[in-house]
């Protein structure tokens, strides 16, 4: 598999339609939520493209570190999605959304304790039993260390592998956000991961918050040229792996996304070319 692109809305139509030149090979992400529906153009569109191309399923809504992870009727819709695209690739995020009622749209989070893991893994679990199919769990982005952990990330992350048979989406963005916000050697923090868990790579853009020192996981702008050299030394330790440039804001041409894409084929190629 060669490295992919995310396909957000205002770009779906003209890919459904065969409006876009996309060279063969390419893969497509789509955010599963915009699409767990009974019909309508939206999804026909995405049938249509998934005819033509390999799609990933990229989940916002799972809670996989929450007590209340998504209820039983997310996750049926998000099956029923499953089962009409057949992805490739089906993933969500390591964050909490969830408390009582109250439910917010961000990624948020947690001190990695014993009972945080325990969590996870019979969230993870239950994901993976409704799905009938593995799941890709994403490190998260920090902006400020919450205390109390247990585990350093990586050993999370590997913990919750082993468990329960999911593989890991590592955003190398994430990282080098965390690393810089947080005041850690991003390199460091990639050297520690799992390699045979993580079965997918993420690369996106960022922007430096007007208001403080932090970096924002922006998702709106090129891939910094640190993320790039993040995804190669990732991908020193993992082999080739599917690879995803991620754009959610600030939409340019899909031209140049296929352009970010094709560079992080070319690491792709380097990887498997590699002694």
């Amino acid at each position: 598999m060669r490295a992919g692109i995310g396909l957000r809305l205002p770009h779906l139509a003209a890919v459904a339609a065969g409006e876009a030149a996309l060279p063969p090979g390419l893969w497509l992400e789509v955010h599963a939520e915009n699409f767990m529906v009974d019909g309508g153009p939206r999804l026909t569109a995405l049938l249509d493209v998934a005819e033509r191309f390999p799609v990933s399923l990229h989940g916002v809504g799972l809670a996989l570190a929450g007590t209340r992870m998504a209820p039983r009727g997310h996750l049926r819709r998000l099956g029923q999605l499953c089962d009409r695209v057949q992805p490739v690739l089906v993933s969500d995020h390591l964050a909490w959304q969830r408390a009582g009622d109250w439910h917010v749209p961000d990624f948020l989070p947690f001190a990695r304790t014993r009972r945080a893991l325990a969590i996870a893994i019979t969230n993870v679990g239950r994901a993976q039993d409704a799905l009938g199919r593995r799941l890709l769990v994403e490190n998260p982005s920090h902006y400020a260390d919450v205390g109390g952990h247990t585990f350093a990330e990586a050993d999370f992350l590997a913990e919750l592998a082993a468990a329960t048979g999911c593989g890991l989406l590592v955003d190398v963005n994430n990282i080098h956000v965390s690393a810089h916000n947080l005041g850690l050697d991003a390199g460091w923090l990639v050297d520690q991961l799992p390699a045979a868990a993580v079965a997918e790579i993420h690369v996106a853009g960022h922007r430096p918050d007007p208001a403080s020192p932090l970096l924002i996981d922006s998702h709106d702008a090129p891939v910094a040229e640190p993320v790039w050299a993040l995804a190669a030394r990732l991908l020193a330790r993992t082999g080739p792996v599917p690879l995803l440039v991620e754009r959610d804001a600030e939409l340019p041409p899909l031209a140049e996304l296929v352009a970010e894409a094709a560079r992080g084929a070319a690491l792709l190629a380097e990887v498997a070319d590699a002694p």
